[in-house]
C-alpha cells in the first residue's frame, strides 16, 4: 500500500489544534506525526512512491464516525448490501469513514435478517463498524418514525435471537427502559459487549438513571423523542448529564435541537458528545416521497416528515454539515467539535484504541476541509477515497 505524507495543515486530533502538521499513513495506519518541515526528512524515508500532499491553508481531522445512520445516496441500510455500500460511499464523500449501521423497527425475522446482513460486511467492507438496533423496544407514547403495530417489549428469546444474528456485531440498541423487561434486556446486551441506548422512552429521571447505573451508555438523540428538561421531572437529559460514562447523540440540522440547546450540550458534558446524522434514504438526495422502514416519508426542503402525523423522520444531514453548524450557528469551537465526530464516538462503540485520532498506531482515517469544513479528501485505512470506491466497485464485480 502506498504511503502518504500530508504536510503543512493544522492538525485537529484528540481535542487539540496542531499548527504546521503533517502526518505519516503506511500501511492502513499512522506512523509518525509532526510539526514543521520535518516532514521533508519522513518524505525521504518512505521514499520516491509516497504520495506527497500540500495541505497549506487546510485543516487536516481524523475520519468521521456516525453511530447512527439509517441510509443516504437514495438506499437505506435495510435494502441490502449493494444498498449499504451506496450508503457509506454517498457518506464518504462527507468526510465520514466509519459507521455503525442504524435498523428502524422491524419484524422480528426482518431484523434479524438485516443483522446477519451487516454482520457478513463488518468482516469484509471497510467502514462497517456494525449494526444499531434503533428499536423495536421503544415507548409508543415517543414513537417518533417507528411503526407503532411492531413495537413491543424485550423478550430474553428474541434477545438472544438478535445477539446469534448479529454474531458480536451489534455494536448498539435503543431502548426504553420503562418497558416490561427492559431491567433483563440492559443485562444482557451489556454482558454482550453492546452499548445500550436509552431513546424513544418516556422514561423519568429515577427509570433512566437505574438503567446508566445498569451500564447502560448513551442517550439516544438527545431531546429528541423523548421527555426534555423540567424543573420538577428532569427526566432522561438530566440523568445523561450526571452519568459521567454516558456518551449523548446530538442531531445537530438546525431542525432537532436549537442552536442554544446543542450549546448546553456540550457545556454540561464536555467531551462526552457525538454528532450523528440519523440520515434516512434522502441524505445527499432529492426532495420528495421515501419510506423509511414500513412507513411513508415525505422530504421537503431537506426535512424528512412521516405523511400521516408530520413527525419528523430521521434526517437528510451528513457529518461535515453538521460540523459546520456546530461552529458557526453553536459556537463550540473546533476542537470540540470535531471530537465529537471522531474520539468521542470511537469510544461509545468500544473503538477508542483504534479510531477517532490521528496518533501513531490509529487507523490511517482522515479527512481534508478547506477553510470553510467543506471536504476536500477523504481517506480510509490510508487510501483515498477514490481509491477506496474502485476497490469496493472492483470487489462487486468479481
Amino acid at each position: 500500500m502506498q504511503a502518504t505524507i500530508i504536510h503543512s495543515v493544522t492538525l485537529v486530533s484528540d481535542g487539540a489544534e496542531t499548527a504546521n502538521a503533517w502526518v505519516w499513513f503506511e500501511a492502513g495506519t499512522v506512523r509518525e506525526i509532526g510539526a514543521g518541515d520535518s516532514w521533508r526528512r519522513a518524505a525521504a524515508e518512505a521514499g520516491p512512491d509516497c504520495d506527497l500532499v500540500d495541505g497549506s491553508g487546510s485543516t487536516l481531522s481524523p475520519g468521521f464516525i456516525d453511530i447512527h445512520m439509517h441510509g443516504g445516496g437514495g438506499s437505506a441500510n435495510e435494502e441490502g448490501a449493494d444498498a449499504i455500500r451506496n450508503v457509506l460511499a454517498t457518506h464518504r464523500e462527507h468526510g465520514t469513514t466509519r459507521a455503525v449501521l442504524s435498523l428502524v423497527t422491524g419484524r422480528p425475522a426482518d431484523l434479524l435478517a438485516h443483522l446477519a446482513t451487516i454482520a457478513d460486511l463488518t468482516e469484509t467492507t471497510p467502514g462497517v463498524l456494525g449494526s444499531h438496533l434503533e428499536g423495536p423496544f421503544l415507548a409508543d407514547s415517543f414513537r417518533g418514525a417507528h411503526d407503532p403495530e411492531m413495537l413491543r417489549s424485550p423478550l430474553p428469546d428474541e434477545t438472544t435471537a438478535m445477539l446469534a444474528a448479529a454474531r458480536g456485531t451489534l455494536r448498539q440498541i435503543t431502548l426504553a427502559p420503562e418497558l416490561p423487561g427492559a431491567s433483563a434486556a440492559i443485562a444482557s446486551f451489556v454482558d454482550a459487549g453492546v452499548a445500550v441506548a436509552v431513546g424513544h422512552t418516556s422514561a423519568t429521571y429515577e427509570q433512566a438513571r437505574a438503567a446508566f447505573d445498569a451500564g447502560a451508555s448513551i442517550l439516544t438523540h438527545t431531546f429528541n423523542a423523548m421527555p426534555g428538561l423540567h424543573h420538577r421531572a428532569p427526566g432522561p437529559i438530566a440523568a445523561a448529564f450526571e452519568a459521567q460514562h454516558v456518551t449523548l447523540e446530538v442531531i445537530n440540522d438546525g431542525v432537532h435541537v436549537h442552536p442554544a440547546l446543542v450549546g448546553l450540550v456540550f457545556n454540561e458534558a464536555p467531551g462526552r458528545v457525538a454528532l450523528i446524522t440519523d440520515a434516512m434514504v434522502a441524505a445527499c438526495a432529492h426532495d420528495g416521497d421515501y419510506m423509511l422502514g414500513s412507513l411513508p416519508v415525505r422530504v421537503e426542503a431537506g426535512v424528512a416528515r412521516l405523511v400521516a402525523d408530520g413527525a419528523i423522520a430521521g434526517s437528510t444531514l451528513t457529518l461535515d454539515a453538521a460540523l459546520r453548524h456546530t461552529v458557526a450557528e453553536c459556537g463550540v469551537p473546533l476542537a470540540e467539535a470535531i471530537l465529537a465526530l471522531t474520539a468521542t464516538p470511537a469510544a461509545a462503540v468500544d473503538r477508542a484504541h483504534d479510531l477517532g485520532s490521528l496518533r501513531p498506531g490509529y487507523r490511517a482515517d482522515a479527512v481534508l476541509l478547506d477553510d470553510t469544513l467543506h471536504v476536500k479528501r477523504v481517506w480510509l485505512e490510508g487510501a483515498s477515497a477514490q481509491t477506496v470506491g474502485s476497490a469496493a466497485e472492483a470487489h462487486q464485480a468479481h
